[in-house]
């Protein structure tokens, strides 16, 4: 029977406290797509993502009406170009990359993701001539997504590839310069990265994934805040219980969705990634709860502690209401599209050595952040390394999305509009890990990774 009151709460959530889906995501196979000649495979990566993916928006609009709850993105992911692209060389990539782009258009999707490479334990050919056009693929199309996998638990951290993607950060930075360096905003180098993730940068369709796949990401920041300001001066465990009663509602809206889109679409249902998302608008934010829950401020003494609490409660009450959880599941912390962290980061309550403590418990990473564009290509693998080394040890997913934006100081700001929202460029420490970057090789997997 339905229940009254949970139509109206859920009702009331949309309205009034930015209850949505964040995005119903295509995931689809390229291996069928395979070609010794660049042409053709683009050619057939072309018939293929508009064939499965012709009435993706459409299906999404409908449930849109049909459910009144909003859906912000529709979005497709592929196989890792890398594993299907072959040794064509980097001018080869490009086009498969601008194949891409005409696809997209031609679904009428907000964003791509999967021209990406899985490289934690070393490069093929392939991978190779993909990272080398990289920067110029993200350039030269406007909403293809790129992810690199460069360290896992049981391969270790590649550091040639950590190395590499400092480079490739900065050359994407500077063609792009024109746009506060937005080709940075499209990539995002991983550890442990998981195969089903609907959110970008970061979505691809693993090599485990079916021939095509629905995965759905729900959000719902502010009806977290709303839901423990309700609760007033409450105990911490009777906080953690509201917390994860809210996430338990939340995704069973996200289920609803990703069970009636694959249904009507006729494509396998894969999972629900319950992550918290934030926006720039003003209450959908992940640094709110945090405030709520007690801080006079995100980023003061307390804000690891709070968001480790936050991000258990809302995976134990997601898993609840879901049979198929998986992605990144967990609170995202990207500064620049979240109001309350750029509001943190501006008054000097959240700075990137804070942001780096907090990933430990989060479920990404340093996301969205802007640096100064002067900021050396070793530097920029130096965080890289950093971060993907708490992903490695403590055997979670980490990510860096960082943005030297081109021109720009500490105190300036970048703004990309839109869901990516606004970032304030933080500063970094002016001392160099460049001799530490340049000794190449990998750092070996950490002894827990032996768990056969």
């Amino acid at each position: 029977m339905i229940n009254t009151q949970d139509v109206l709460e859920t009702i009331q959530m949309i309205r009034e406290e930015n209850l949505d889906i964040r995005t119903v995501t295509m995931g689809i196979s390229l291996w069928d797509c395979v070609s010794e000649d660049v042409n053709r495979l683009c050619d057939r990566i072309y018939d293929k993502i508009t064939h499965s993916a012709e009435h993706l928006v459409q299906t999404g609009c409908e449930i849109e009406k049909k459910y009144g709850i909003p859906i912000v993105n529709k979005r497709v992911s592929v196989t890792p170009v890398s594993l299907i692209g072959g040794d064509c060389g980097p001018d080869g990539y490009i086009k498969i990359a601008k194949a891409l782009q005409r696809a997209a258009d031609a679904v009428g999707i907000n964003f791509l993701g999967g021209f990406s490479a899985l490289v934690q334990k070393g490069m093929t050919r392939g991978a190779d001539a993909m990272l080398s056009a990289l920067p110029d693929a993200l350039a030269e199309t406007r909403n293809i997504c790129s992810s690199v996998n460069v360290a896992s638990t049981k391969a270790g951290i590649n550091m040639d590839a950590v190395s590499r993607m400092g480079s490739i950060i900065k050359r994407a930075a500077y063609l792009t310069r024109d746009e506060d360096s937005i080709g940075c905003a499209k990539l995002v180098v991983f550890a442990n990265v998981p195969e089903d993730n609907p959110f970008m940068a970061g979505a691809f369709c693993g090599v485990g994934e079916p021939e095509t796949v629905i995965n759905v990401g729900v959000s719902g920041p502010g009806v977290v805040v709303s839901a423990i300001r309700r609760a007033g001066d409450c105990d911490l465990s009777e906080l953690a219980d509201i917390i994860k009663k809210t996430a338990f509602k939340i995704t069973r809206v996200g289920q609803l969705v990703a069970s009636e889109a694959a249904r009507k679409l006729g494509v396998p249902f894969g999972i629900v990634d319950l992550s918290l998302a934030p926006t720039p608008a003003i209450g959908d934010s992940v640094a709110y709860i945090l405030e709520e829950m007690g801080l006079e401020s995100c980023g003061a003494h307390g804000t690891t502690a709070c968001l480790a609490m936050l991000n258990d409660a809302v995976k134990k009450g997601g898993v609840m209401a879901s049979s198929h959880v998986g992605g990144l599941s967990g609170a995202f912390i990207p500064v620049s599209e979240d109001a309350g962290m750029i509001a943190a980061a501006e008054r000097g309550a959240l700075t990137l050595e804070k942001l780096e403590a907090m990933t430990a418990v989060c479920s990404v990473g340093l996301d969205m952040i802007a640096v100064p564009g002067d900021t050396s290509e070793e530097v920029i693998s130096g965080i890289i390394a950093d971060e993907i080394s708490i992903g490695v040890a403590n055997t979670k997913t980490t990510a860096v999305r960082l943005i030297p934006a081109y021109g720009k100081q500490a105190g300036d700001s970048v703004n990309f509009g839109g869901l990516l929202g606004r970032a304030p460029v933080m500063p970094v420490k002016p001392y160099s890990p460049a001799r530490f970057i340049r000794r190449g090789g990998r750092i070996p997997a950490p002894i827990h990774s032996l768990k056969n």
